[in-house]
């Protein structure tokens, strides 16, 4: 009887093992590698061509007409610029995965960190954007605001 609880013993350890090791996937290295190949290609997109605010909802307000007639360039270089006709305003831009020290740790995924110092109404755009989607001719992107809880789009369509 002794022996058969050890085979017992012996074979739920086994199980337990291997239970184990395939709950460690080779998946999570995948993520990492997709993770990475996403943000390339999030920043390649962005740094093709000029791109104009198309939506801005600021918490409770539409503010799009805040930036009519601008067009933003996202430099290799992590420079923003903004140009509407003589005037021009310039932050800085980049994609950062979740895992990044530029992340706010409340969101997964990746990041689209836009920074302006002023004017004021450039400023509202200050965030690490969570990116709802990206695609060659849009870019759509969302923050939940952490002071008041409200939820914030700002959508960029190339020009």
């Amino acid at each position: 009887m002794k022996t058969m609880k050890m085979k017992i013993a012996s074979m739920f350890v086994i199980i337990m093992y291997i239970v184990t090791v395939a709950a460690c996937s080779k998946d999570d290295n995948n993520n990492d590698s997709q993770q990475n190949a996403t943000v390339q290609q999030t920043i390649t997109t962005a740094q093709t061509g000029s791109w104009k605010v198309t939506y801005f909802f600021d918490t409770d307000h539409e503010e799009t007409n805040h930036f009519t007639g601008y067009a933003f360039t996202f430099n290799e270089n992590g420079s923003l610029v903004a140009v509407n006709g003589s005037t021009t305003i310039t932050g800085t831009w980049s994609v950062t995965d979740s895992n990044s020290s530029d992340d706010d740790g409340g969101s997964s995924g990746i990041d689209f960190n836009i920074f302006f110092a002023s004017p004021p109404d450039f400023e509202d755009l200050s965030d690490d954007w969570d990116i709802i989607s990206v695609s060659s001719s849009k870019i759509e992107l969302t923050d939940v605001s952490g002071g008041n809880g409200g939820t914030d789009f700002l959508t960029f369509e190339r020009i």
